[in-house]
Parts: C-alpha cells; structure tokens; sequence
C-alpha cells in the first residue's frame, strides 16, 4: 500500500536566518519542501498549521531579498483596504463631532466599536510579535502573535458586516434620499474595475517572480552560521 511519510519540522537554528520569526524556536518547515510536503505539512501541526486554515491567501512580497520591504509591504496590504472600507464611517463620524450632522436617530452601531477594537488588536499583534516574544518557544504551535492576529482579523470583518446590515436598516431611506440607486450598468461597471486592478497586481507580482534568479543562495546556504556550534550547545 501507498504510505506517505510527513515531513521532518526543524528547530529555529537548522534554518536560515531569514525564516527565523522573533519568538519562535521549533516546528519550522524546511526551506526546500517539495509541494508535496508542503500539502503534507497542512495536516500536521506546525507553526504555521493554524495560519494555514485561518486564511488561505496568494501572496507573491520580497521576503528573501527585501525582508523590510516584504514587512512594509504586508503591513499595507491590511491596512490600506482597511482605512479605504472605513472612509464613510470616518466621515460620518466627523460630521458627527463637528456637529454639521445630527447623529441622535442614526446613531452609530455597537458592532462599529467591536470592529475598530479587533482592527486595532490586530495591528498591535501583527507589530508587537506578543506573546512569544516575552517566551520564546512556549507558543511555538498554538497561542503565537500570528495565530492571534487572524483571529482578531476575523471577529473584526464579522462585526463590520454586522455594523454594514446595521446601517442598511437604519438609513436605508435616508441614503434612497440622496443618492439615486447605483443600478446594474454601474454595479457591474465598478465590479470590472476591481477584477482588472487585481489582475494587474498578480501580472506584476507574478512578472517579477519569474524573472527572479532560478537558485537563491539564501535557499541553497543550509545552516545559518553559527547553527552547527548552537545546536552542538
């Protein structure tokens, strides 16, 4: 019968410093998994076990060469749709404490607060690299800032759906008042739009990807140095 073996999980000093995350010393992928082992390795529990099955996310950054930028650029990717989504309630809200608009009978919904509470929870777990930091090696599996982070992400897009059905039913006539309904023509005109920006982000990604050198001596290094003396400690 077919048998299939899971991969090998290795130590924070049996990879290249690259890879390393601030916090976490064991149950690490090997850098040159095949795909196979790459699919294995989502049934197994590692460290990214659970950020596999929180979120399922192409993702092209320059983690190996620009470490900084991929960082930067990571960032931005949440908070940019972020601040875009919220820009309405940010008005609103403005126009609520400049006192240009009444607020009393369309007040805000509780589920905006839960939301803006779990944004600002998942930005500090993503920077802060907490709890692990303060224990490295005891949230190696389960309870690390990333595990954390996608829970987090995912309470806030739920009470933000929630605070969007809110406010459909409690200003739906105001807002029939004054705008005339979008229709058809433009729903699927601004739907188009958004397949075509996407579609040239991952021609753009996806360009640079295969242009990359076909070996990366990050890849092909094996131990960082000073691994073989850690590990013989």
């Amino acid at each position: 019968m077919l048998s299939l073996k899971l991969p090998q999980l290795l130590q924070v000093h049996q990879i290249p410093r690259v890879f390393w995350e601030d916090g976490i010393m064991s149950g690490y992928r090997h850098p040159t998994s095949s795909a196979l082992d790459c699919v294995l390795s989502s049934f197994q529990m590692t460290n990214e076990t659970v950020n596999i099955w929180t979120h399922f996310l192409p993702t092209w950054f320059p983690e190996l060469e620009s470490p900084g930028l991929s960082k930067v650029l990571r960032t931005a990717a949440f908070a940019y749709p972020f601040l875009f989504d919220n820009l309405p309630l940010f008005y609103r809200l403005g126009l609520c404490w400049g006192r240009t608009y009444s607020c009393e009978q369309e007040a805000l919904s509780s589920s905006h607060g839960y939301h803006l509470l779990c944004a600002l929870l998942t930005g500090f777990l993503f920077a802060s690299h907490l709890p692990e930091r303060l224990a490295p090696g005891r949230f190696d599996y389960i309870g690390h800032s990333h595990q954390l982070f996608h829970i987090c992400a995912v309470l806030g897009t739920h009470f933000q759906l929630e605070a969007v059905l809110s406010d459909m039913g409690s200003r739906q006539a105001w807002l029939a008042m004054q705008e005339p309904p979008l229709g058809l023509q433009g729903t699927v005109a601004t739907l188009g739009l958004a397949v075509i920006g996407n579609l040239l982000i991952i021609a753009a990604f996806t360009t640079s990807l295969l242009r990359a050198p076909g070996t990366c001596p990050l890849l092909q290094g094996g131990l960082p140095e000073g691994g073989s003396q850690a590990k013989k400690q």
